[in-house]
């Protein structure tokens, strides 16, 4: 990080070694599960329109900050910060290679373009029904150099949905993350971390109950979309705690810290609400809920983007950015003006139910290029991925019925790693839960 220095190291982590050019990943015939039943997106979505000034101020957020005496207190209390070094060297799960991932996981990724690398989860979460996936970060994301010390670094969101409303789960709507250990490429490792919230002055925590649909990590801090897209939670990476009581209870359990049986917590030190109230799915003139998030670095300075959550099939749907600040003391937070933020720039497409979305202007090009993620008609088919500007949208086909369903089965977020130039992606589909990444170029490759 230029701006502050505390967690880097002068030598840098090791390179990843994926293969950004060459043979793609051997995929079980996955274009011949794709029907005509199962295309989505088969009307263009149509160029970007520029949303309004006045529309705008539905997008401005209020920053609320943690004081930090409340979270010194928490970390002191809990034996002091491990950071993400220090949950990475505790990793207990290994992630899958391809060779290892299952028929059914493999055809959960994009028939076109092809992943050039693809892990599943350890047995455990793979199969689990309760957790979902839904959104993927990286330390390419965190810095220029796309590493976190010594260590490449993949963060997922899994949110708890237990979905019986007569006979509720206790963990429903808790949410974890997931730190992986991406810097040999060849044998990832992984612990789970539960997101919280410090009470009682950071004497105790309570659990979060959030869904997780957009994650960014920029310099030390991880944003994340919070609960009924209401607003953005802020969490400082460095603050990363580790519970001292096993048990099934979440905060303080007698003389020590219990996180419903995971080692690790991460407290939120602060939030961004949406000034104009609680937000109401697909009205188009209504206040938007937040549903997933990415980093643009090609923008001056970098910014943070944001989709409306789907709802019942508005007309036009909102895509939009805030600046992060360029000021030292406010490492990884947004831009603001006494606790505001405003909306740098906001586009419309009529694309409906967008999963996720990125935005990227490539060295030389005349404007930025947005790439979004949308659902098959039925939801569980391929999705298809729109590259969209002010001029129209392409996407790839991939079958002879000319169907644009070739992206992954159930796809969450996007984030793009600037240093390898990777699009990453994950999928969330029953049993077929798989984290891939493919170069951006091979993207723009593969369109009509």
């Amino acid at each position: 990080m230029k701006q502050r220095g505390r967690h880097r190291r002068r030598r840098r982590g090791q390179a990843l070694r994926a293969t950004l050019a060459g043979t793609a990943l051997a995929l079980t015939a996955a274009a011949t599960l794709i029907s005509t039943s199962q295309a989505t997106g088969a009307n263009s979505p149509g160029g970007l329109t520029a949303l309004r000034t006045g529309s705008a101020t539905q997008l401005r957020l209020h920053e609320n900050l943690t004081s930090r005496e409340s979270l010194d207190t928490l970390s002191g209390n809990m034996g002091g910060n491990v950071g993400v070094d220090g949950v990475l060297r505790d990793a207990d799960h290994a992630m899958r290679n391809t060779a290892d991932c299952t028929a059914g996981e493999r055809a959960a990724l994009p028939v076109e373009p092809t992943a050039t690398r693809a892990y599943c989860w350890d047995d455990a979460d793979a199969r689990t029904s309760q957790w979902r996936p839904r959104s993927v970060t990286t330390s390419g994301d965190a810095d220029d150099d796309g590493a976190w010390g010594t260590r490449q670094v993949i963060l997922a969101g899994w949110t708890h949905r237990d979905g019986r409303a007569a006979a509720p789960d206790r963990d429903e709507g808790l949410a974890r993350i997931a730190v992986v250990d991406a810097t040999d490429p060849d044998a990832l490792r992984y612990r789970w971390v539960l997101l919280v919230a410090p009470r009682a002055g950071g004497k105790d925590f309570t659990a979060l109950r959030t869904g997780l649909g957009g994650m960014v990590w920029y310099q030390d801090k991880l944003i994340v979309t919070a609960d009924h897209g209401d607003g953005l939670l802020v969490f400082d990476l460095h603050r990363l705690l580790r519970a001292d009581v096993d048990s099934g209870a979440v905060g303080r359990v007698g003389h020590g810290y219990s996180a419903a049986g995971y080692r690790y917590v991460l407290p939120a030190i602060g939030s961004y609400d949406l000034e104009g109230g609680s937000c109401t799915r697909g009205r188009d003139h209504a206040v938007p809920c937040i549903g997933s998030l990415s980093l643009d670095r090609t923008t001056a300075p970098d910014s943070l983007v944001a989709t409306e959550a789907p709802g019942d099939r508005p007309e036009r749907t909102r895509l939009w950015r805030y600046a992060f600040s360029t000021a030292a003391y406010r490492t990884g937070l947004l831009a603001d003006t006494q606790g505001h933020v405003k909306a740098a720039e906001a586009w419309t497409t009529k694309g409906s139910g967008i999963s996720g979305a990125l935005s990227h202007r490539a060295r030389g090009a005349h404007e930025t290029e947005w790439y979004v993620g949308r659902p098959s008609d039925g939801r569980a088919g391929h999705a298809s991925l729109w590259r969209q500007s002010g001029r129209g949208a392409k996407a790839a086909t991939c079958t002879a019925d000319q169907s644009h369903a070739c992206w992954g089965l159930g796809t969450g977020s996007l984030s793009y790693w600037q240093r390898t130039g990777e699009l990453w992606s994950l999928s969330d589909t029953a049993d077929r839960r798989v984290l891939y990444a493919m170069p951006l170029s091979s993207v723009d490759g593969s369109l009509d």
